[in-house]
């Protein structure tokens, strides 16, 4: 491809929306563009990027009996409805005017749509389907570039079985799948246990990069591996011990005091002996749920013990269920189901808030005083904290998604009477999977952990261009003939290159290539010609050398 008929609008400054890494250089190198917050144009670079990502998946899901179908994204909503998602997408469903259709955002529901019309029968099974697809998410802070935006494009695969013993062979089939797509995309990254959330089911695994542009949070062991997102990670946190004496109860004043470091600083006491409580609505009733100090609740845990979804109280309920507002509430007195995290199993001569304004409770003994409590491992791990698998320390860190796959199990089957007759004629739910990866996620988390100060380096799976060829001069009669001859021989040996014939300085063509990243430029120029060589580079290590022309064309094969 020649560079001046060719559409790559390249910046030399960085965009003032642009944070992160990928999405400054995909900006900058003139691979999207933004139309909308969150809605992005793959402009020609960019696409062939997204094709090629796009090649991979599919020779990967070909290869574990994959089949591919294009499925529509205008969905009509009352099949949404079969399931209950409607109200557990809420606001981030887009919604067609009338109310009929929606835009999806995933497409477990059409699958299973398809496959319960057709799929009736053990001997139709097992089965594999997935699809390259454009999805839609009413995300209402989109950021990072594509990394979280509105509109996006998304392998998603589906799998249908007997059994469970089945669904594990799916389910490994994919993991498996997975790593050799990002393997073979060149992408540094690891696997966390995750949290099913809206998707449903139970067995969850997300592939996850590190990255500051991450919107997720990761606990990672580098000495075991154990890694998980901490909507479910765990770990071994220093525990106190109770003290050897209980106090009594005692009423103390504290006026304007709201939260735990004002506590702290009120009373001179530690952290530790503080629990704090937050009242949170499950299934329409209130539970008080104790945290040590300032842990923090970790909701996805507290929904897998309640059973359910759960809120926080707003502020006008809190005063009509413990007669206090936040701040101020405890556990003596509460009326109702009071859950603590283990942190504070068994503790005595704790304080608390004294479900009165103003007032908190001093020598509180959960096992004396709130003989009715429960524990669950309720908080949000921290780094420092033990590795629940070795004797090491947990590194907390944002992270970015690559791929998720479920064990979705019977929930849309059930749902949406998708049932099929066994060996012995009994009808039963079709026992299903669910795999994701971002297409265009691979191509950030890619540039994320491949580029310098001057731009993108390619590997050679991913780049647009294998060559950039670059023309010093290309006014020059022996320069331009030379580069001509190159190109087109280059070309007749399946090499794809990208040929800067434009009439601009060296400097200019020199900076642009560095920030198209290709993994080699070749540079031809009036001062090599007279000794018939060119100067190659590479660009991931910046090793420059010179070639002759009878032997470049081996000499670029060899590199790539």
């Amino acid at each position: 491809m020649r560079l001046s008929k060719y559409f790559v609008p390249t910046l030399k400054e960085v965009p003032s929306d642009a944070t992160v890494p990928s999405h400054i250089l995909m900006v900058r190198a003139g691979m999207v563009r933004m139309l909308s917050a969150g809605i992005y144009s793959f402009l020609p670079l960019g696409y062939k990027v997204v094709k090629k990502v796009c090649e991979i998946i599919r020779e990967e899901m070909d290869a574990i009996g994959g089949q591919e179908f294009h499925l529509p994204a205008l969905n009509p909503r009352e099949i949404w409805e079969e399931t209950g998602r409607v109200e557990a997408f809420g606001d981030i469903l887009f919604h067609i005017k009338n109310r009929d259709y929606v835009l999806a955002p995933t497409h477990e529901e059409i699958m299973t749509f398809h496959a319960r019309n057709v799929v009736k029968s053990y001997k139709d099974m097992p089965q594999i389907w997935y699809q390259i697809q454009t999805k839609f998410r009413n995300e209402p802070r989109p950021r990072s570039g594509v990394i979280r935006g509105r509109q996006f494009l998304m392998k998603d695969s589906y799998s249908f079985d007997t059994s469970w013993e089945a669904l594990d062979k799916s389910y490994e089939l994919h993991d498996k799948a997975y790593r050799k797509i990002f393997d073979k995309c060149g992408l540094k990254y690891f696997v966390v246990g995750a949290s099913s959330g809206a998707m449903g089911g139970t067995g969850s695994e997300e592939f996850m990069v590190k990255s500051s542009a991450g919107e997720d949070t990761v606990a990672y062991c580098e000495s075991c591996g154990y890694a998980a997102n901490v909507e479910v990670a765990t770990s071994k946190p220093f525990i106190r011990e109770r003290d050897t004496e209980s106090k009594s109860l005692y009423e103390i004043h504290t006026p304007n005091v709201k939260s735990i470091d004002e506590l702290c600083a009120f009373l001179n006491i530690e952290e530790e002996v503080c629990a704090k409580s937050r009242v949170y609505i499950s299934n329409g009733e209130a539970v008080l749920i104790l945290m040590q100090g300032n842990d923090e609740v970790n909701e996805t845990k507290l929904e897998k013990v309640l059973g359910g979804s759960v809120r926080p109280a707003h502020p006008d309920e809190l005063k009509e269920i413990t007669g206090a507002d936040a701040g101020s509430i405890g556990p003596i007195g509460f009326k109702g189901k009071i859950v603590a995290d283990f942190r504070l199993q068994d503790r005595n001569n704790l304080f608390s808030g004294a479900n009165k304004n103003d007032y908190h409770i001093g020598g509180i003994d959960l096992k004396r005083d709130v003989p009715q409590v429960q524990y669950a491992d309720l908080r949000i791990v921290q780094s420092g904290e033990g590795c629940p698998k070795c004797d090491k320390l947990l590194e907390v860190f944002p992270a970015i998604e690559l791929g998720h796959i479920f064990k979705l199990g019977t929930k849309y089957s059930e749902s949406m009477k998708a049932f099929f007759l066994d060996e012995s004629g009994k009808e039963k739910p079709i026992i299903m999977g669910s795999y994701g990866i971002g297409v265009e996620r691979v191509i950030a988390c890619f540039i994320e952990q491949n580029h310098d100060t001057k731009g993108i380096v390619w590997n050679k799976t991913l780049a647009p261009f294998y060559v950039h060829l670059i023309s010093i001069n290309p006014k020059n009669e022996k320069v331009a003939q030379t580069c001509e001859k190159v190109y087109d021989e280059l070309r007749q040996n399946g090499i794809e290159v990208l040929y800067d014939d434009r009439d601009a300085s060296p400097g200019f063509k020199f900076n642009d290539a560095d920030l198209l990243g290709m993994p080699v430029q070749v540079v031809i120029g009036e001062k090599k010609l007279k000794e018939e060589k060119a100067e190659v580079k590479i660009r991931k290590t910046d090793e420059r050398f010179d070639v002759d022309l009878k032997e470049l064309i081996n000499k670029v094969k060899e590199i790539i």
